[in-house]
């Protein structure tokens, strides 16, 4: 066999095993990479302990100072509405503590963070003195006929009472115990009042369902209770 002949063999021989360790590795390769990227999926996805979920509640609710939807809480935490809902009771429960000044407040599907009212004479020591309101009789009767009666139109509320209510309900929805909620489907496309978070928050209750049976003595518990608690958020 002549000398060039042996190189070309040699050559072919050489390539060949290259090719045949190119293959053995690159498969080890890729097998690798994929182990690479699904390590790193499953340390991406945390799941969170009940304590570190309710402190991203706290969290937030602290920050936002307003209502928040419980299903937005869950979601941001990465839980189902069931467990969301069970750290929020615990968180509810633990702040009803003697030695805490602040509480958590429901209303319907959403909750915020609120001051106690046994603090409030203190936080007006440092605070600007919220506006004062008085809640007549007919801006009573007014409220609560549109709390009962929602959605209801202006001309609703004047039938029943039997006289004009523009001013009352200009002056509840000064007071946000009151909103618009829409317009009525009929000739002049009549607007539709409803209550607020804010007059949940007043009366102590977490949604309309919960509102008592009127009598005249729970209109007077009513009347004297809003007038002492229904605090103006000031510009």
């Amino acid at each position: 066999m002549s000398e060039q002949t042996e190189e070309k063999l040699a050559e072919s021989m050489s390539e060949t095993e290259e090719k045949k360790i190119e293959e053995s590795v690159e498969p080890s390769t890729e097998n690798n990479a994929e182990e690479s990227t699904e390590e790193s999926a499953e340390e991406s996805v945390k799941v969170l302990s009940e304590k570190e979920a309710e402190a991203i509640f706290e969290a937030i609710l602290f920050t936002m100072g307003d209502t928040v939807e419980i299903s937005k809480l869950a979601e941001v935490a990465g839980l189902d509405l069931r467990a969301a809902k069970k750290i929020l009771k615990k968180m509810e429960d633990r702040y009803k503590a003697e030695d805490r000044g602040i509480m958590l407040t429901q209303f319907d599907s959403a909750v915020q963070l609120c001051t106690k009212p046994e603090t409030y004479e203190y936080l007006i020591k440092i605070a600007k003195n919220p506006k004062k309101i008085v809640l007549t009789d007919t801006v009573i009767e007014t409220l609560s006929i549109i709390a009962y009666k929602q959605p209801v139109t202006r001309l609703d509320v004047e039938n029943i009472r039997g006289v004009n209510c523009d001013h009352a309900i200009n002056k509840l929805l000064e007071y946000d115990l009151i909103t618009e909620l829409g317009r009525l489907d009929a000739p002049g496309r009549p607007i539709l009042f409803g209550t607020t978070e804010q007059f949940l928050r007043t009366f102590g209750v977490k949604s309309i369902e919960e509102l008592p049976e009127l009598s005249t003595v729970q209109m007077e518990e009513f009347k004297a209770q809003a007038e002492a608690e229904v605090k103006i958020r000031l510009d």
